[in-house]
């Protein structure tokens, strides 16, 4: 484990507004951790010790159904922080975090994290705006696992990843995230066939096309057809 550097705080929404005094304080009191591909990061249920914000790399955050399949929370990526709310309330994990690729975390243990936010009310408010947002995200994407049907929500998940992380490249969208056809399936809430036979269909149809790397979105404007269909 390493110490941040100030252009590392900088970076992070939680930290970039503070005086580079401040930021050398956060700097003394946290580490970064690296976590290779596939790596679990914390388990359901582990007891939440400390808090963790991503500085590189992506996570996904899943629940285990009593099926034994998962249920994919979200994809966390660079300046999101991790189960804030579990080391605030000192309760256990609510849920697994795993590496999708190498992941870098920082890493502040309770007691320092506690101190930060009893000297920091920016990072109170940085925590509050971006627990918001998860929360407005997380009872969307409830509503469309329930009501939805199956291909609007493959082409939400898919513009959301546009918007989020994709970027312009050979006149369409690639983003550059490689997810298995079990973690789409996952995350829209579907079956492994089901995901096997949209996926193959808008490979075949040129709308979002499988690659080693990730998925290029050739047609966004089919995407946004189906998404509201």
């Amino acid at each position: 484990m390493t110490v941040p550097s100030d252009d590392v705080l900088r970076r992070m929404p939680l930290f970039r507004r503070m005086s580079a005094v401040d930021r050398a304080r956060v700097a003394a009191s946290a580490r970064l951790v690296q976590h290779l591909r596939g790596a679990r990061i914390f388990d359901e249920g582990d007891p939440a010790t400390a808090f963790l914000a991503i500085v590189e790399g992506r996570v996904k955050v899943y629940k285990a159904t009593p099926a034994g399949k998962e249920l994919i929370l979200e994809i966390f990526g660079a300046g999101d922080p991790l189960a804030a709310v579990a080391v605030y309330e000192n309760v256990p994990f609510p849920a697994s975090a795993v590496a999708l690729e190498d992941v870098t975390c920082l890493r502040i243990e309770q007691r320092e994290f506690f101190a930060l936010l009893e000297h920091h009310p920016a990072i109170v408010r940085g925590l509050l705006s971006g627990l918001t947002m998860r929360l407005a995200e997380l009872t969307r994407r409830l509503t469309d696992l329930t009501g939805a049907r199956v291909d609007a929500r493959f082409a939400r998940l898919f513009l959301k990843l546009a918007d989020q992380i994709g970027r312009q490249e050979r006149g369409a969208i690639f983003v550059p995230l490689p997810l298995a056809r079990q973690e789409l399936a996952d995350m829209t809430g579907t079956t492994i066939e089901t995901t096997i036979r949209i996926m193959s269909r808008w490979q075949k149809d040129g709308v979002v096309l499988t690659e080693k790397d990730g998925f290029l979105i050739a047609d966004r404007d089919t995407l946004e057809h189906v998404a509201v269909s």
